[in-house]
Order: structure tokens, then C-alpha cells, then sequence
């Protein structure tokens, strides 16, 4: 039987003290004080999150870099296959499918290599130009990266000359080193006078993309670059190089590769070296080089009755058998062949001799 107790005898509980107005008050402003400094300080970084992420415009530089570089690049190979195409050439695309995917390949590889140069040569010429001025206690105006896109250029042919030497055991001709020095500062003042450009704007905060410019200045000019060479082969003053087209009466003659080396092709099919250079290729870059002597025969190579090529067997040099590719003119013609590694561009030339026959 449980017990109930009476109302009475359970004590109150003890009211909660009230709490103190005066001390209420002073922490409620204490508490308002720390809650808007608080804010203040919360306010601080939302500022600085919302600022620019280079103030300095190395990423506006950088692009603007690769911009120029790219479209130096294209131009000049526009330039250069315009060129290409009135002079002896072999192996440029033919197929509209296979142009196409040499083209976007190589513009790939454009874009990846303008990465590399801006970051090797123009961000540091652009720092260096940068450190001169502010030793020199100077504004850092465009002469300053004028003046140190020759220093970079110069450090870098000696760092790359310097492995290329080691590479091949022997050092290259000064002359060529100076070539790709001036070659290299002409190349990268226009990206590094851009990218500095770039900087200046985004430090003063201006509108406007430098990058976006030059890529614009760049299509223009390879536009203008294709209108001058579509008028000049459309028109007669320049023409597509075509290999002259001979008859087994304009092989019959001596050859002579300029070096001592000759071999006399007769009209019957017969064919006699003297010093014939043979090449060898040891898979080491290098090829081992022999003289051919002794008798063979030779066979035109012939496509839509026109001779475009000479095979060539010579039984005592250890049955040597090559297939030349006819070049030259009509007037002067050459056979030839590719040595080393295939796709080396090398070639041994034979020309033939004037006034000889079979």
C-alpha cells in the first residue's frame, strides 16, 4: 500500500535567482561589442576572398605569353610551307584528312611548347627586368625587359648548348650559338612585352584581356599570311615545286655526290660504282660509312610513264640494293635516298654531271 505524502510536506523547490539587471546589461553589451568585432574581423577576409587572386597578374602574364608564342609560331609555319611548297620537298600531307590531324597535332604541340617557353624564359625575364629596376630604385618600364630578355635568352643557349655539347661529345660552332641567341631574343621579346602588359593592367586594374588581343592580332595575320600566298600561287608568281619527270635517257650519265664518289649508269641497264658512300645505321644515332666499288645494274622506277625514282645493285658491296628518289629540275637532277633512322630528313645526293651520257 503506497504512501502518499502530503502536499505540505514536499518542500518548494528553490526559485531560480533572478538574474542581475545591471550585470545582464553590461555582459549584453560586451557581448554586442565581441559580436561586432567579430563581424569586423569576419569582414576582413570576405574582403580580401573577394580581391583579385594576382594582384601581381602572373596568371594574366602568363597567358598572354603563351598567346604571342602561339601565334608567332603559326605564323612563321604558315610562312615557312608557303615557302616549302615552291622549293624540293618531300613528304608534306596531301590527304585533306591527314593535313588536318598533322595540323591540329602539331598546334597541340604549339600550345604545350609555349607553356614550357613561357615558363622558362619569359616569367623569369620578366622578373629579372623587375629586380634591375627596383635595385636601381627606377619605375620598371618596358626597356627593363628589353634589356633582360638577352640576358635570359643568352643564359639559356648556354645551359642547352652546354648539355647539347656533352651529348655529342664536341661543342658547336660559336657562330651557331650566336644564331640561336639572337634567333631566341627576337622570338621572345613580342610574348615578353605582352605579358608585361598583361601584369601592368591587372596591377592598375584596368579592363580589358591582353591575351584575348594578341590572339585576335594572331588570327588577323595568319589570315593576312594566307591571302598573300593564296594570291601569289593563284595568280603564276609562285609555283608548286614538282619533281622533274625524266626518261631512262635522262638517268643514263655519272652521278657524282660531290665527295669523290660517282657512279655511271649506262643505257643497257649496266652500272658501275667508284667511292660509292654506303650507309649503315648502328641504332646509336651514328652511321657507318663505306666505300661502294664494283659493277651492278640499275632499273628506272617509273609512275605514269615518267621515271620518279632509280633502283640501284651493286653485287660486290655486299649486294647492295637502294631505291633513289629523283629531285632536283628538269635541267639539273638529282637522285637520292634517306640515311640514318627513317624520318631523320638526312639524305645522300647524287648530281648528275653535265654533259655526260650512258
Amino acid at each position: 500500500m503506497t504512501q502518499q505524502a502530503e502536499p505540505g510536506a514536499i518542500p518548494d523547490e528553490a526559485p531560480a535567482a533572478a538574474p542581475d539587471d545591471s550585470a545582464g546589461a553590461d555582459d549584453a553589451g560586451g557581448s554586442e561589442r565581441v559580436e561586432r568585432s567579430g563581424r569586423a574581423e569576419r569582414k576582413e577576409p570576405s574582403d580580401r576572398s573577394r580581391a583579385p587572386r594576382h594582384q601581381d597578374g602572373f596568371g594574366a602574364a602568363f597567358c598572354a605569353s603563351m598567346a604571342a608564342l602561339c601565334a608567332e609560331v603559326v605564323v612563321a609555319a604558315s610562312v615557312g610551307v608557303l615557302v616549302l611548297l615552291s622549293r624540293e620537298h618531300q613528304g608534306l600531307p596531301t590527304a585533306p584528312a591527314l593535313a588536318v590531324a598533322v595540323a591540329l597535332g602539331a598546334l597541340l604541340l604549339v600550345v604545350l611548347l609555349s607553356g614550357f617557353v613561357t615558363a622558362a624564359a619569359v616569367m623569369p625575364a620578366l622578373e629579372l627586368s623587375r629586380r634591375a629596376a627596383a635595385r636601381a630604385g627606377r619605375p620598371e618600364g618596358r626597356w627593363w625587359t628589353v634589356g633582360a630578355v638577352p640576358a635570359v635568352a643568352a643564359a639559356l643557349v648556354i645551359v642547352f648548348g652546354a648539355v647539347a655539347a656533352l651529348g655529342a661529345l664536341a661543342p658547336a660552332h660559336p657562330l651557331k650559338y650566336l644564331i640561336w641567341w639572337g634567333a631566341l631574343t627576337v622570338g621572345l621579346l613580342p610574348p615578353a612585352l605582352a605579358a608585361r602588359r598583361a601584369a601592368r593592367r591587372v596591377r592598375e586594374d584596368r579592363p580589358g584581356s591582353v591575351a584575348r588581343r594578341v590572339a585576335r592580332d594572331g588570327v588577323l595575320a595568319w589570315l593576312l599570311v594566307g591571302a598573300i600566298g593564296a594570291t601569289a600561287y593563284g595568280t603564276g608568281l609562285a609555283t608548286v615545286y614538282q619533281p622533274p619527270k625524266l626518261h631512262r635517257s635522262d638517268i643514263a650519265g655519272v652521278w657524282n655526290d660531290g665527295r669523290g664518289g660517282t657512279v655511271r649508269l649506262k643505257e643497257d641497264g649496266s652500272a658501275v660504282a667508284d667511292g660509292l658512300d654506303t650507309f649503315d645505321w648502328d641504332g646509336m644515332g651514328h652511321d657507318r660509312i663505306q666505300d661502294c666499288n664494283g659493277s651492278g645494274s640499275w632499273t628506272p622506277v617509273k609512275e605514269s610513264g615518267a621515271v620518279v625514282g632509280v633502283g640501284l645493285k651493286i653485287d660486290a658491296c655486299g649486294r647492295y640494293e637502294k631505291n633513289w628518289s629523283v629531285g632536283g629540275t628538269a635541267k639539273e637532277p638529282r637522285i637520292f635516298h634517306e640515311i640514318g633512322k627513317q624520318g631523320s630528313g638526312k639524305r645522300y645526293m647524287l648530281k648528275k654531271m653535265h654533259g655526260s651520257k650512258g
